[in-house]
């Protein structure tokens, strides 16, 4: 079970909104991290809107969050293109050549003439900051956003933003040297009479304990005064981090060449594929049931009555490896030490499991898909959907 707390969520969203007015930007939340809409009614006053990374995305934001949406693609279809012009606000590009492609396509669009729809495009400072390469888009070679040589000569007539997103769980000192990079390869367009937008991106780790928001705010407020811009910035993970967790049940314990194995009811690369990708080490903690609440270690966001949690270390007496139950031989979550052994049954907490997860699950293998549940302020859990056979078998034909 995927368990959230609105709780959280809205402590998150305080610190964001906080930032947003200090900083006189706009805040839009990241759908591609999180987009459990049916929390949008705890959080939406606290954003002016949603990003969206393509159609369906966009079309869930209008209906389930309102305000701006802001829509960017690495590349739009025709039909996409013309179905989006119909109510988002910001339509980001991301080549000279798909703006060129679309161009005469916007302009005859009513919303376009009248100012309420804005086209921006995708830059590539060519500065990476971050130390995965999978998650880099300045990268050599990069598919994601034009560089200043393939803007030599390019025509930007109709272009009225910029749009850079190249951090990923960073803090503001690598957001300033970004900037410095986007003003050296593309200060003379920031510059330009035309350009009213600029939106910074997410990957801004803004509501983890230690960012220095002070920073981020004066960055926001010295780049919009500079280049006479309105600053926007999208945040994803930093809306949902620490907001949620994976709960999961131990399936089976053996032991396999000299390692003790714990087969799970969930998986690594249908449930949580971070751990693989980034690779990313969640917490675990194991569930006790009625144990005396001085003996629980310090637990994740969402607590359950009548529950403790011992924190699963990285060494101790009693280590096993935990797995998924997909045929994939990698489904492998880590090795985590624990306060006694496994047993079949008992249930396993996966700390900060709300970004990044359920946005790209999978039923691969046919894998039950975890429900997914919310935990309201008053502490009563209210599980918000169920999957059934029926969800896997529809998505096959």
């Amino acid at each position: 079970m995927f368990l959230i707390s609105i709780k959280a969520l809205q402590r998150n969203a305080t610190i964001l909104r906080d930032v947003r007015d200090a900083a006189g930007c706009r805040l839009i939340l990241a759908l591609k991290g999180f987009a459990c809409w049916k929390t949008f009614p705890h959080i939406r006053g606290m954003f002016d809107g949603c990003c969206a990374s393509g159609l369906w995305e966009a079309m869930l934001a209008r209906e389930h969050f309102g305000g701006h949406i802001a829509a960017y693609s690495p590349a739009y279809g025709e039909a996409e293109v013309e179905k989006l012009c119909g109510f988002v606000h910001h339509l980001d590009f991301n080549s000279p050549g798909q703006w060129l492609r679309f161009r005469d396509l916007v302009a005859q669009q009513p919303r376009f003439r009248s100012g309420e729809l804005q086209c921006g495009l995708r830059v590539n400072p060519e500065h990476s900051t971050g130390s995965t390469p999978i998650y880099d888009p300045c990268v050599t070679g990069s598919r994601l956003g034009a560089t200043a040589a393939q803007l030599e000569d390019a025509n930007l007539e109709g272009i009225s933003g910029l749009h850079i997103h190249t951090l990923c769980e960073q803090g503001a000192d690598a957001l300033e040297s970004t900037l410095e990079a986007l003003e050296a390869r593309f200060g003379n367009i920031l510059s330009s009479p035309g350009i009213r937008y600029l939106n910074m991106g997410g990957g801004h780790w803004i509501t983890k304990p230690g960012y220095d928001r002070e920073h981020l705010v004066r960055l926001v407020r010295e780049t919009a005064a500079k280049y006479d811009v309105e600053v926007w910035l999208e945040p994803g993970e930093a809306a949902a981090i620490h907001t949620g967790v994976l709960r999961a049940n131990v399936m089976d314990v053996f032991e396999s060449a000299g390692h003790r194995i714990a087969i799970l009811d969930v998986s690594a690369t249908a449930h949580m594929p971070d751990v693989l990708e980034m690779p990313y080490r969640p917490d675990v903690f194991l569930v006790e049931k009625n144990a005396e609440p001085e003996s629980a270690a310090p637990g994740p966001a969402v607590t359950l009555p009548g529950e403790s949690y011992q924190l699963a270390a990285g060494s101790g007496p009693h280590v096993h490896r935990l797995g998924g139950p997909t045929c994939l031989a990698g489904d492998v979550i880590g090795d985590y030490a624990f306060p006694r052994p496994l047993t079949v049954g008992d249930i396993l907490v996966f700390d900060d499991m709300s970004h990044y997860t359920m946005v790209k699950t999978t039923m691969f293998n046919g894998v039950r898909h975890p429900s997914i549940a919310l935990q309201h302020e008053d502490g009563t859990v209210e599980t918000i959907r169920e999957f059934r056979y029926e969800d896997f078998e529809c998505r096959l034909s």
